[in-house]
């Protein structure tokens, strides 16, 4: 299915001293990024903040339609740079191959340009809106509380929440998501806050029918939907109840199971298998990932051995993201070794495919394999909970006289290749996993 790149984190323009440079810098990395084997980049918001409290990330919407163009909010481009770097940053991702996806803030608004009384709660607030694009101007009709409905899903801070339920502010949302699609570009959407408006909204803008060069087009998406899997599961079912675009989800009680993994001392591999996550349920919808912006920098990183749960997500069933910080900053992509992400992610793209069978279980070992399908034959993942010595099993693969190589492996005390394994007529073999490490085997 691919692998998609979070192009950034927290305030990573200053951290990066790259403010107003961040679309060029990111830009740069595409050619590498593509021959390691990522399909698509999710980008931060596009458009002008607030920047109440100087430059933000985006999540502070105030002109939708300002990708760095107007002089408004203190500066003409946004954090990240002017529209024409981001047009020419998606410019070189198709030319890559890769898919651009949007980061979609429709539940709220922030930086209005006055106040105004809301007759329905006899308050003032700040709902004027008069962006420079002239699009989408707002007043408190548009918010809530509105004369259209008196349920507001969930708040986020104290911004204005937009009042989906308002046809005006409807059909502004969907002229929104065609403008990035057919004009800008943008091939998907990651949908900030869903718990914040009815679903009905996703259905609406991955059923539309987009055209891009006289040809339908299909966008992807992917909600944050941050609860347990049982109520994950429940909010994909209805989004895509009566959607002939299915939208995604990101794997949140997946994520903690393999911070457990990482950090949790005894941790059982057994619990691989009884975790309630979304993956187990429906794997063809979930977005698996180890990191993001919110828990790297809310205080709930993961700390130890990270790598164990790349290696999770990119041999598994999924659609994984890897998180820029991790790759770039924490230099766990290891180009040009097996030792790293960037190993992993070029044998998922090359092997990755078919149903997940576990071979073997125990409290400190795991195997699994992946069956195969279509142009990907499938892999061998061994998962070696130990940190005294390697660890493996004879296990009955599916894959009867095959001879496989290591394809991608780690140990942060052994980083030795492991041994190439021949399956006998029966498809039996044994398979090893360095100390408290991973090892990815493959028929080349």
């Amino acid at each position: 299915m691919g692998v998609i790149m979070q192009s950034f984190y927290w305030d990573c323009p200053r951290e990066e001293g790259r403010e107003f440079q961040w679309w060029n810098y990111v830009r740069g990395k595409i050619p590498s990024l593509a021959q390691t084997g990522f399909t698509a980049l999710w980008l931060p918001p596009i458009h002008k903040a607030a920047n109440l409290g100087g430059p933000s990330m985006g999540y502070d919407p105030y002109d939708y339609y300002d990708l760095g163009e107007f002089d408004q909010k203190g500066t003409v481009p946004t954090w990240f740079g002017t529209r024409q770097e981001l047009d020419q940053l998606i410019e070189t991702a198709h030319s890559h191959r890769l898919g651009v996806i949007a980061d979609l803030v429709i539940n709220h608004n922030s930086g209005a340009d006055g106040q105004e009384v809301n007759p329905l709660i006899d308050q003032a607030r700040w709902t004027k809106f008069d962006p420079k694009s002239g699009k989408f101007p707002r007043n408190w009709e548009c918010f809530h509380p509105s004369m259209y409905e008196s349920w507001d899903e969930g708040t986020f801070g104290d911004m204005p929440d937009l009042s989906h339920r308002n046809p005006y502010v409807y059909a502004e949302i969907l002229k929104l998501t065609r403008w990035l699609v057919e004009e800008v570009g943008f091939d998907g959407f990651r949908y900030d806050f869903v718990k914040g408006y009815g679903a009905n909204t996703i259905t609406a803008i991955q059923e539309y029918r987009y055209m891009r060069g006289r040809e339908p087009f299909m966008p992807y998406g992917v909600a944050e939907f941050w609860d347990n899997a049982h109520a994950i599961e429940n909010w994909v079912d209805l989004a895509n109840f009566s959607n002939s675009n299915p939208v995604d989800a990101f794997d949140f009680p997946l994520r903690e199971m393999l911070k457990a993994l990482c950090d949790q001392y005894g941790f059982s591999l057994n619990s691989l298998l009884t975790w309630e996550t979304v993956l187990q349920k429906q794997p063809h919808t979930t977005v698996t990932f180890v990191e993001n912006h919110d828990l790297r920098d809310e205080g709930r990183p993961i700390i130890n051995d990270k790598l164990l749960a790349y290696s999770y997500i990119l041999t598994h069933e999924g659609y994984p993201c890897v998180f820029w910080h991790d790759y770039y900053n924490y230099n766990l992509a290891m180009e040009d070794s097996p030792n790293g992400i960037a190993a992993l992610v070029t044998a998922h793209e090359k092997y990755a495919g078919g149903g997940t069978q576990v071979l073997y279980v125990d409290d400190n070992l795991y195997i699994m394999q992946r069956t195969g399908y279509e142009d990907k034959p499938g892999l061998i993942y061994v998962l070696n909970n130990r940190g005294d010595t390697w660890n493996g099993k004879l296990v009955a693969t599916k894959f009867m006289n095959a001879s496989f190589q290591p394809v991608a492996w780690w140990s942060k005390t052994d980083l030795a290749r492991p041994i190439n394994q021949p399956t006998d007529r029966d498809g039996r073999a044994q398979f090893y996993a360095p100390p408290r490490g991973y090892a990815v085997y493959a028929v080349k």
